[in-house]
C-alpha cells in the first residue's frame, strides 16, 4: 500500500488540474495525489481542443455553463498574464447566411446578455472595421472578450505550479478498480479520504464502478482541424457560423489561434471507440460494439437529428467541402492554402441512456467519498477554475 492522501484525483486534464490547484489554495496542508494512465497532463482533449477562450453567450441562462464562462474567460486571461503564456485576446465574430440566421443572432445576444457577457450585433460595415475578410448578411455578433490560449501549455504551467505546492503525479497510471476507498491501479494501491473522478472519456466507466452515472454512457466525437499555412494575416479574428442550438457542436469555423495562425474546423464525426483518434490507434472490441449499438440507435430513431448530423460531419472528410464551409464566411481566401492537418481531438460527450439525448450541460455526481465529473464538455476549459470552485464548494468540501 502506497502512502495515504486526503484527496486523490483521476485525470490529469484541465478539470482535475484546476480542481487539484483550486484544493491547494483553500487549503495548503492537503495531501494530494493525481493519477493519470498517460506519460503526462492534457494527453486527450485537454491538449487537443481550439484553445478558444469562449465568452458565454451561447448557453441559455439556467445552465451551468451559462453560470460559470464569464468569470472562467476571466479568471484564465489573469492566470495566463500572471503566468506569462500566451494570450491572444483577437475576439469574434459570428455570422450569418441569411435572413433565418440572422433572427438567431439576436437570440445569441439575447442569451449573452442575460449572462453577462459583453456581446452586442453590429451590422455589416461595423464588421468589416474589425474584420476586413469577413462576410456577413446585413449583421454580425461581435464579442470583444473571446480569446485564444495555448491549451498545452496552460496544463504544463499548472502541473508545475502544482508540483511547487507539493502535489504528487503518479503517470502510466492506470485504474483497475476499487476496494472501498483504495483505488487499485496497474502501480499499485493508493488510498485516499476522497476520491475525484475527472477522467474525462472514461468518466463514465469510474463513476458506475463507484455505483453513480447508471443513466450515462460516453460517446466519442472525432473533431479535427485544418492549418491555413499560406500566411497568418488574411484573418485577424475568429469567425463562426450561427450554430444549430439544438446540439453542443459549433460548426466549422476560422480560429486565431495564440501565436496567431489560423485554422478551421472542427468536425465533429462520430467516432468508433473513446480514443480513435486515427488507424487502429487503441483499438478496443467492447467499446466499438458499446458505441456502435448506441450509434445505429441514434441513427435509426433520429435523436437530436443525429442522422443529418453524421451524415453531415462524414461529408466533411472531403477536404474540399471542409474547406468550402469555411470559405463561405469570408470574402477571399486560398483555398490551397489549407495545407496541414492538426492532431484530432476526441470529445467526451455524454448521453443519458434514458432518453437518447446528448447532455448539454456539466454533470457531477457523487457522494461523501468519490466526486465524479461526468459530464465536462466545451466550453469547459474555459470554465475550468470557477467550475473546479463549485465543484469543491458543492461536492467535495461539503
Amino acid at each position: 500500500m502506497n502512502a495515504k492522501y486526503d484527496f486523490l484525483i483521476i485525470g490529469s486534464g484541465i478539470i482535475g488540474l484546476t480542481v487539484a490547484f483550486t484544493l491547494k489554495k483553500k487549503n495548503p496542508r492537503a495531501k494530494i495525489l493525481i493519477l493519470d494512465k498517460e506519460e503526462d497532463v492534457a494527453f486527450h482533449a485537454s491538449g487537443r481542443n481550439s484553445g478558444v477562450l469562449h465568452a458565454g453567450f451561447y448557453y441559455t441562462a439556467d445552465s451551468l455553463k451559462a453560470k460559470f464562462t464569464v468569470a472562467g474567460n476571466r479568471t484564465m486571461k489573469d492566470y495566463c498574464r500572471s503566468k506569462g503564456l500566451a494570450l491572444n485576446e483577437c475576439g469574434k465574430l459570428v455570422v450569418a447566411q441569411n435572413e433565418e440566421e440572422l433572427q438567431k443572432l439576436f437570440e445569441l445576444e439575447r442569451r449573452g446578455k442575460t449572462n453577462g457577457a459583453n456581446v452586442s450585433i453590429i451590422d455589416e460595415q461595423r464588421a468589416r472595421e474589425i474584420e476586413p475578410n469577413v462576410k456577413t448578411y446585413k449583421k454580425a455578433l461581435y464579442s470583444p472578450n473571446t480569446a485564444s490560449i495555448d491549451p498545452h501549455q496552460v496544463c504544463q504551467s499548472l502541473k508545475d505550479d502544482l508540483k511547487k505546492m507539493e502535489v504528487n503525479f503518479s503517470f502510466k497510471t492506470k485504474y483497475h478498480g476499487h476496494t472501498g476507498n483504495v483505488i487499485h491501479t496497474n502501480q499499485g494501491d493508493f488510498e485516499a479520504t476522497k476520491i475525484i473522478n475527472c477522467s474525462g472519456l472514461y468518466a463514465d466507466k469510474v463513476a458506475q464502478d463507484f455505483g453513480f452515472g447508471k443513466k450515462y454512457t460516453m460517446i466519442p466525437f472525432k473533431g479535427i482541424y485544418l492549418k491555413y499555412t499560406k500566411n497568418t494575416t488574411d484573418i485577424r479574428t475568429n469567425i463562426y457560423p450561427v450554430p444549430n442550438l439544438k446540439n453542443p457542436f459549433l460548426g466549422v469555423h476560422f480560429t486565431k489561434t495564440a501565436s496567431g495562425e489560423i485554422k478551421i474546423g472542427p468536425t465533429a464525426t462520430p467516432a468508433l471507440w473513446r480514443e480513435n483518434y486515427q488507424g487502429m490507434f487503441r483499438f478496443n472490441l467492447s467499446e466499438l460494439l458499446s458505441t456502435l449499438f448506441y450509434e445505429a440507435e441514434l441513427f435509426c430513431t433520429n435523436a437530436f437529428n443525429f442522422r443529418e448530423l453524421a451524415v453531415e460531419e462524414m461529408k466533411k472528410y472531403n477536404k474540399n467541402y471542409f474547406i468550402h464551409l469555411a470559405m463561405k464566411m469570408v470574402r477571399s481566401i486560398d483555398s490551397n492554402g489549407f495545407t496541414e492537418f492538426t492532431k484530432p481531438g476526441i470529445r467526451a460527450q455524454l448521453l443519458d441512456k434514458s432518453r437518447l439525448a446528448l447532455v448539454q450541460d456539466f454533470v457531477v455526481e457523487g457522494d461523501n467519498r468519490s466526486i465524479h465529473v461526468l459530464n465536462a464538455v466545451s466550453p469547459a476549459f474555459t470554465c475550468a477554475f470557477p467550475f473546479s470552485e463549485f465543484v469543491l464548494s458543492n461536492y467535495v468540501l461539503t
